[in-house]
């Protein structure tokens, strides 16, 4: 962290010029990331058909790790998944998720590779919110990895044999410092779909929120009731990765609001599974080098430190506190957005989850 120290000990000017100061991020995080030696990856001698979810975000990662760590990264969709498994026979047969793009007969084709003698892995990334749907296909699989807690004492209670904690991490080539141009540079930005307990955050911010440039946006955001305090604000419909890159290296303050995990709620989680681990959102904000101020999940404090490399809140009140404090002390707020990337950039790759998967689901 030399290069961040020497950046915090330099004069500072009065009257600072527009666009100083995300100069001075953006300058910042480049001298942050030529700190972080990247050596070349150990490879493995496997063979893994990797088959994708959809979460472009994710697994855009995923693949890049895999073709990084293994002799060979077999990339395929669901529907292809045990034909193709037949045709190339993998050592390992890794699949995201399983849910959403995934057919019906999708547990049963799984059952089908494991009888060709090769090993299947899924790493579920919806934990705890579609828990009906996960339970019933977890047994079917060698390997269950989850990034959920709660997922991990699930699985074992319903009798799978070898379930692991995997944390989420942050696709590097994608999720990263850029320069922000005007049209993306807000004072605070939310992106991500309206479940209720987002909703009501936003509605009671409503009145703090104006005067502020704001940009909240996603899907189903007609939930608001304060749609006309809130209209100029809100960007209705799907952002995908790259603009997401944009707003966020564009904010100042980006927030992260976890979804609720109630049944009925727009989740399928009938046991009322408490969600108690962070999302990738965690990550994909922090590894743009951008400042954070996020809900407290119960894992949070294993991969960051709130005061010095995120920021949390535990209600509305503070929430707002922390805004207006943090739009007023630009220095402190850079500062903490480089120790986020800092520390994701170090630990919470994709290369290293994908270490960590294999050497449990393929032992040498």
């Amino acid at each position: 962290m030399s290069a961040v120290r020497t950046l915090l000990e330099a004069d500072q000017r009065g009257g600072t010029p527009p666009g100083y100061w995300e100069g001075y991020r953006f300058g910042g995080c480049q001298a942050v990331l030529g700190q972080i030696p990247v050596g070349p990856p150990e490879v493995c001698n496997l063979r893994v058909m990797y088959v994708q979810q959809g979460f472009d975000a994710i697994d855009r990662g995923v693949i890049s790790a895999l073709e990084e760590v293994t002799a060979a990264c077999i990339v395929t969709q669901a529907a292809e998944m045990l034909a193709q498994a037949a045709r190339v026979r993998p050592d390992l047969v890794l699949v995201m998720n399983g849910l959403h793009v995934f057919p019906p007969e999708h547990a049963a084709h799984i059952d089908e590779i494991r009888a060709m003698g090769i090993r299947t892995a899924v790493w579920f990334v919806d934990d705890p919110y579609l828990s009906d749907e996960t339970a019933s296909l977890a047994m079917h699989y060698d390997e269950v990895f989850t990034h959920e807690l709660a997922g991990v004492t699930l699985y074992k209670e319903i009798g799978c044999r070898n379930v692991h904690y995997l944390p989420l991490a942050a696709s590097l080539e994608l999720f990263r410092p850029q320069p922000a141009q005007p049209q993306y540079q807000y004072d605070i930005c939310f992106i991500g779909n309206a479940f209720w307990n987002r909703v009501a955050l936003f509605d009671g911010m409503a009145s703090f929120l104006e005067g502020k440039k704001v940009l909240i946006a996603g899907g189903f955001w007609d939930r608001l009731s304060n749609k006309e305090k809130l209209a100029s604000c809100v960007q209705h419909g799907w952002i995908d990765p790259e603009e997401t890159v944009r707003y966020y290296n564009g904010a100042k303050i980006v927030i992260n609001v976890h979804r609720p995990t109630q049944a009925g709620q727009d989740n399928r989680n009938s046991r009322n599974l408490a969600g108690r681990s962070i999302n990738p959102r965690t990550y994909e904000i922090s590894a743009c080098g951008t400042f954070q101020i996020t809900d407290i999940r119960e894992d949070l404090t294993k991969y960051y430190r709130p005061g010095y490399d995120i920021e949390t809140f535990s209600s509305r009140q503070e929430l707002q506190e922390k805004i207006t404090y943090y739009l007023e002390h630009e220095q402190e707020r850079i500062t903490m957005a480089w120790r986020s990337l800092w520390t994701t950039r170090k630990y919470h790759t994709y290369r290293d989850r994908v270490r960590r998967l294999l050497a449990v689901a393929m032992p040498s």
